[in-house]
Parts: C-alpha cells; structure tokens; sequence
C-alpha cells in the first residue's frame, strides 16, 4: 500500500497544529472521469425521465451582490434593482414550466436553498414571488427551505414575505461581529446593529435563524474571535457555522498577497486553536454539534441543504452559475448573464458543462457523511472495502486524528478540525492505490 503524509498526516505530538500543513478547499470528493457533451435533444430526455434519488435538494441561485467581501471568489454580478428583477421573473417563469416535468414531479424535495450572492437582496415582492413558485414543486411534509443573505437591507417587509412563502430557515454571512473587522472584510454595519438585529429575528416562534463565523479574518485576534463566539451564543439563534478562512484563489485578498500586501492575520496553527477554542465554547453553552463545522442551540435546526449537498445527493439547480446533479451527472450551469437570459427567452437548455456519472458514487456518500459527521460507521462499507481502507485509519489513529472504536471510525478534535484533508487524503489513497476498483 501506497501511503503519504498528504493522505495520513503527520505524526506530531500536536496534531491539532501540525497534522497538515494546511487547508486549502472547503470541499473534497471525486467526479465521474470528466466533462460530457450534452445536446437539446438529451438535456429535454433528461427532464422526462423520472428521477431515481429518494433524497433531493434544489438549489437556486440568485447571482447578484451590492458589495465584494475581500475573501470572497464567487460569482457576482452588481444588484442593480431592475437587473434584480428582470432575473427573479426569467427564473420563475423557468421554474414553474420545470415544475411539470415528470423528472421534477417523479420524486419529493427534502429540502430546498436559494443561495448566492446575495439572495437577500431581493425585494419583498420578489421574495414572496420565488416563494410562491417553489412551493408548486413536490415538497416533503416539513421541508427545510433556506434564505441565504446579508443582514443590511433585511427589512421586516422582506422577513414577513418569506415567511408568507413559506420559506423557514435564514442563513446569514455574519463572518465577526466586531467592526473593525468587518470593515476590513468588506462587510455592512457595525457590531450593535448585527447583533441587535439577529436577537430580534431569533424572537420568531417557528423560523430558523443561523449564522456563519469566519475564523482567521485580517484582525481578528483570538480574544476578537472569541467574542464573536460568545456575542452569537447570546443573540439566541438557532445555528451556527464555524469555518477557516481560506485565501481563495481570485478573491481581493489573494491578489493583495500576491502584490506582497499581506494582511495581519491567524496561521494556520492559530486558526486551529481558533477553532478548538469555539467549538469547546459552544458545547460548553449547550450547543449540540451536528458536523465538524456547524452546531445548534434549538431542535428546530436540521442543516439539511448543507448536511446532504456533502453526502453526493441529488441537487437540481436553476439559475446562472447554479451548480447541482442530474440523473447523477454533476452540472453547472453558464455564470453569463445575458447568455442565460438568452436561452431561457429561447426555451432551451441554459449552456454550461455537464459530467459524467461518479460510478463510486454509493461509497463516496458513505465515507463523507461519516466523516463530515465525525463518526464513520464502518458497517456501512463492505468488508473489501473496509481491510483496504485499514491501512489508511490506523495511520489517522497513531498520528492522533481518530479512534477506531468497534464499528466505528471516530475523528477526534484535531480530525475535524482536518477532517477536509482527511476526505482528501482518503480519495487520494484509493486513487492510488488500484485495488479500490475491485474492492468497492
């Protein structure tokens, strides 16, 4: 067997700083064997055959953003009004003829995300007119369905409008809550303003209410940080995610590294502690943790766009730039506004790329659900799969990143906080190691 120290890690008495050098995505997986010309012709057979998946998601993109944050590298356009709205009518209008086909009605949704951008950005009237479109899709009983957004331009009337739609779940980039570094990353409002405006929405009887906390932003020092922590504990949200800052390739932040502007903040060895730090604080509030990154106060928060999207689920995705999977194929839809406004005014397929079908696919759900979970239940691999993979775990328990417990693979503080290395590392042993064609 084939084993490096980008699959195992490193044998450290500190493996929670030095097991890897460094985190560098904030996703791992594998595809089919790569990009597959589809036509008019297949794409319109795709949407009338019905759809195979017992669990699906749906994902709506909404590309627009009125400001860039400096970590950021995702795609945007200005959120001009009347761009805004021109979008939300050319979608809907897409959505409710998709809502007929049999690929659509074959099966019900789980849960559905509209992302972004900034989705938030949205008038109420809009809002309230996606909403309505989504619920003519089959929907299961309970169904989460997410807003992701800002909090600036959040308004009451845009509150009440999604929750007359019907969606439940609001998930907001937060990021800090302290205003300096905010300011610096790019972001709306001062401290007062974000939390006293989270408090009040927390008040809502029935909706969700999350946030995500960045760790690792220029100036955010750890007590910065850990006030972050503690101020959303307090608000009474329902969610919180905790994720690294990583310096994505094409965001302002990593053309000011390479300009040799570099910005004061946390190494990666800090930002482990970081992490360490936040999750032991949470806990220690109550807050039950359902992934190596997002935790919860209240019952009512299920995670269930973020907890499946990683688990290689079916995602149906509608807008420019959307991503998701079709009949198991991956799919991205063209990022071009006028070219997606093009083909939607034509009624055709909406170019982008298409890939072929991921064969592993019925392992790779198992391996990242357990170790996106924390826990990897070994009874759900075959027993091929599991001596090949023997190697690989006791490596990850003599370097500290997991326990092998009976039927269990159990990560330990340290492995979650790699866990996306270890994914890596695990795809990348079975890639090298040509007995996985035989024992999956």
């Amino acid at each position: 067997m084939i084993l490096t120290p980008t699959m195992t890690g490193i044998s450290t008495p500190e493996p929670l700083k030095y097991a890897f050098t460094l985190k560098t995505s904030a996703h791992s997986g594998r595809s089919g064997s790569g990009p597959i010309s589809v036509d008019q012709n297949k794409w319109q057979q795709w949407w009338s055959i019905e759809s195979r998946s017992d669990t699906r998601a749906l994902y709506i993109h909404i590309p627009f953003c009125r400001k860039r944050c400096s970590f950021c590298n995702f795609f945007e356009n200005g959120a001009k009004p009347s761009r805004v709205t021109e979008y939300v009518n050319a979608l809907c209008l897409q959505l409710a003829d998709a809502a007929a086909t049999p690929f659509i009605t074959s099966k019900p949704f789980d849960t559905v995300y509209i992302g972004g951008g900034t989705p938030t950005d949205m008038q109420a009237n809009e809002i309230l007119q996606l909403a309505n479109v989504i619920q003519s899709f089959p929907l299961k009983p309970n169904a989460e369905i997410t807003l992701e957004g800002r909090l600036n331009g959040f308004t009451n009337d845009k509150f009440e409008a999604a929750l007359a739609g019907g969606i439940n779940r609001f998930s907001f980039g937060v990021q800090s809550v302290n205003t300096e570094v905010r300011q610096a990353a790019g972001r709306f409002d001062d401290e007062q303003t974000i939390l006293q405006r989270l408090s009040e929405l927390a008040q809502h009887p029935t909706a969700t209410i999350v946030a995500d906390l960045i760790f690792g932003l220029p100036g955010q020092t750890f007590d910065i940080w850990m006030h972050d922590v503690e101020s959303i504990i307090n608000t009474g949200i329902h969610g919180v995610d905790l994720y690294q800052l990583i310096n994505l390739s094409g965001s302002r932040m990593d053309s000011a590294d390479k300009k040799g502007k570099f910005t004061d903040r946390a190494d990666s060895q800090a930002r482990s502690v970081m992490y360490a730090q936040g999750a032991a604080l949470l806990e220690s509030s109550g807050w039950g943790r359902l992934s190596n990154c997002h935790w919860r106060s209240d019952k009512r928060e299920r995670s269930l766009y973020n907890t499946l999207a990683k688990q290689g689920i079916e995602i149906v995705p509608f807008g420019a730039g959307a991503g998701g999977s079709i009949h198991g194929h991956g799919v991205m839809n063209g990022r071009d506004l006028s070219t997606w406004h093009d083909a939607i005014k034509a009624g055709v397929k909406v170019p982008g790329m298409a890939m072929s079908i991921n064969e592993n696919n019925h392992v790779d759900k198992v391996i990242k659900k357990g170790l996106d979970s924390g826990t990897l239940k070994l009874a759900e691999l075959s027993m091929s799969l599991r001596v090949h993979l023997q190697p690989l775990f006791i490596k990850w328990q003599e370097h500290g990143l997991a326990v092998l417990e009976g039927e269990q693979l159990c990560l330990t503080l340290a492995g979650r906080f790699w866990s996306i290395n270890m994914q890596t590392g695990l795809f990348e042993y079975l890639a090298t190691n040509p007995l996985l064609a035989q024992a999956a």
